[in-house]
């Protein structure tokens, strides 16, 4: 794809949205700085791609049938490991092929990375610049485990529990592992764990315990300098997300003075001596640098938006993936240069989102608006997001964009269980989970509906993941509310899904709910899809990948069993892949068959304002 072709200028706004290539932000390697690893979909696939700047070069790295965007460069540049599972499904082993290409631009031959290790979940991964591996795995039958691969060595297991645990960093020299462990039982809120890498413990830090309130913690990244152990550590104690620096050979805890409301993430400058600090606040985000002698902060210079993910160079110089809801996606430099363009065509803008707080049972809720030309009230898609810990944000999504330009508003919801909000916002989804979040959409839909800006009459309860079960949990306990619902890879059957899923799901949702589907029976129901599903009057459009093993099939296909046995309006579709696609034709066929349930359902655009009566007076038809 090398740029707007006669076939895609025929193409409507919200399709070349999809086909437009993207670029992610590039990772470098430490040792060397030229070597990076970008993720692209300028084949119509999200795949992997080396960049060699110096030479001005770039290759293709990975190439299947449904993508992949999981990949790490060796410190020392010379390797791309990557994750290969089946078609989705998450499961699987590392492969790695030489950053260098083959011969005539030929690819290189991939080999297995940790020789030995059996395919599992994926749970971290760090390289060490001697060659050896540390590699995070879970499976159903072992939970969570930790190997150290040597180069020409035999994997060595460090680590084993049945809860939930993942690898964090290496320090430079890599003698020292931090790992993020949930041995307490709380899937929401992990300790750190210092090991050496014969797997014993060198120091543990751990906020769950002694308190009222179990605070969690996470792992930032060790300073990238030889013979510095201090770690950079993401705390709560403040009740929402800033970073500290921890030295675990020392104990000595070194607070930060970043005093800036919301949630705050860090990373370190190549040479240790600053942090690049994320600043994430009502659905925007910024950057700024943290002296760590001076104490002083400095704000970087970027446009209002979104960053989804920053990186300091070591010319002193910030990479960071900008975007706004209006302005697509684009890696640039504060150095005021486009870092790395995309091949082709540049994806049409969108309309700008504005904000909306409302009053809820909880506390106010904050929701990002974007609506068509005209006046209202429109058809209303309420798109929520998935996670449930994560957040909708002022960013370019292509989805959210179709439906505008389709006639319909849009209302995006950070429900109770959002992050960027402080902690007690994420930490009250615990026990009525799905119905929390519910009652905070609710009061949204309240306002959209009294502020004239949605027909009551044509709203829409959409979301995929979360946001999916959402869906089909909304129009079981709220079906007055809707008038339809699309659910893309939902939980429906929350007893069935527990039972499938992978494990570290597995302790998420007994965290959530506060124990297994066997010791919380009545939770489980309560919260379950399936428990609602013949209250459901609205039609239902579900969408599933038969590989997923985060909203399995299997209890997906027992929700659409019930909706079948009463006659209920539905359709199914369901794609070979897993949780979602990263081949962009099957999602842009996923989205248009979103909008044509909808359309053939709803209509589009606002209601016709009525006209001056005549004689003789006729009624007018209704849209439907």
């Amino acid at each position: 794809m090398v740029g707007m072709t006669e076939s895609t200028e025929s193409m409507p706004d919200w399709e070349k949205r999809f086909r437009a290539p993207r670029v992610g932000l590039p990772d470098w390697a430490e040792d060397a700085p030229d070597h990076s690893l970008f993720v692209s979909n300028a084949t119509g696939t999200y795949e992997l791609y080396a960049w060699d700047r110096a030479a001005g070069a770039q290759r293709q790295v990975t190439d299947r049938p449904n993508g992949t965007t999981d990949g790490v460069l060796s410190p020392d540049g010379r390797w791309i490991w990557w994750f290969s599972d089946t078609d989705g499904d998450e499961f699987g082993v590392w492969l790695r092929q030489p950053f260098r290409g083959g011969e005539e631009g030929e690819r290189p031959a991939d080999e297995p990375a940790a020789p030995g290790l059996a395919p599992s979940y994926p749970a971290g991964l760090a390289l060490g610049r001697d060659g050896t591996a540390v590699v995070g795995r879970s499976t159903d039958e072992d939970g969570s485990t930790i190997h150290v691969v040597r180069p020409g060595g035999e994997p060595e297991e460090i680590y084993r529990h049945r809860e939930s645990a993942g690898v964090g960093d290496l320090t430079h020299d890599g003698t020292l592992i931090a790992i993020e462990h949930t041995e307490h039982g709380d899937a929401m809120h992990s300790a750190i764990r210092v090991l050496r890498l014969d797997g014993t413990a060198v120091a543990e830090l751990d906020d769950t315990k002694g308190g009222t309130e179990e605070l969690g913690l996470s792992v930032m990244g060790f300073a990238p300098v030889a013979g510095d152990t201090r770690l950079l550590v993401g705390h709560q104690r403040r009740g929402r997300w800033e970073p500290m620096v921890w030295d675990p050979l020392t104990g000595v805890e070194t607070a930060l003075a970043i005093d800036l409301p919301g949630d705050v993430g860090a990373d370190w400058f190549p040479d240790g001596s600053a942090l690049l600090v994320e600043h994430s606040h009502h659905a925007r985000s910024e950057l700024w640098r943290y002296d760590l002698a001076a104490a002083e902060l400095t704000r970087l210079e970027t446009p209002a938006g979104t960053i989804s993910g920053a990186t300091a160079r070591p010319d002193g110089s910030v990479e960071f993936l900008w975007s706004s809801a209006q302005k697509p996606p684009r890696v640039r430099s504060t150095s005021g240069r486009t870092v790395l363009d995309p091949p082709g065509f540049t994806a049409p803008e969108s309309v700008a989102v504005t904000d909306v707080w409302v009053d809820g049972p909880g506390g106010r809720v904050h929701a990002l608006v974007q609506k068509p030309e005209g006046e209202g009230p429109f058809p209303t898609v309420f798109d929520i997001h998935g996670g449930p810990t994560w957040h909708d944000s002022d960013a370019f999504a292509a989805g959210p964009a179709a439906w505008v330009d389709h006639g319909f508003a849009v209302v995006r919801v950070n429900y109770r269980g959002s992050t960027g909000y402080g902690r007690a916002w994420t930490d009250a989804l615990k026990h009525r989970v799905g119905l929390i979040e519910l009652e905070d959409i609710a009061a949204v839909r309240e306002w959209a509906v009294a502020s004239g800006l949605a027909d009551p009459e044509r709203l829409v309860l959409a979301g995929g993941s979360w946001g999916g079960y959402l869906t089909l949990l909304g129009i079981g306990t709220q079906p007055d509310s809707w008038a339809l619902g699309l659910a893309a890879v939902p939980v429906a059957d929350y007893v069935t899904a527990y039972h499938d899923e992978m494990e570290a799901l597995k302790a998420m949702d007994r965290t959530l709910l506060g124990g297994t589907p066997e010791e919380v029976p009545e939770r489980f129901e309560a919260s379950s899809p399936l428990t609602y599903v013949d209250q459901v009057r609205a039609p239902v459009y579900i969408s599933a990948g038969v590989n997923d093993p985060r909203c399995p099939i299997r209890q997906i296909d027992n929700y659409v069993e019930r909706l079948e046995r009463r006659g209920a309006p539905h359709e199914v579709y369901r794609y070979d892949a897993g949780h979602g696609s990263l081949v962009v034709q099957e999602r842009i066929k996923q989205v248009r068959l979103e909008i044509e349930f909808a359309q053939r359902h709803l209509g589009s655009g606002p209601r016709p304002a009525p006209s001056a009566p005549s004689e003789p007076s006729e009624p007018s038809a209704r849209a439907v």
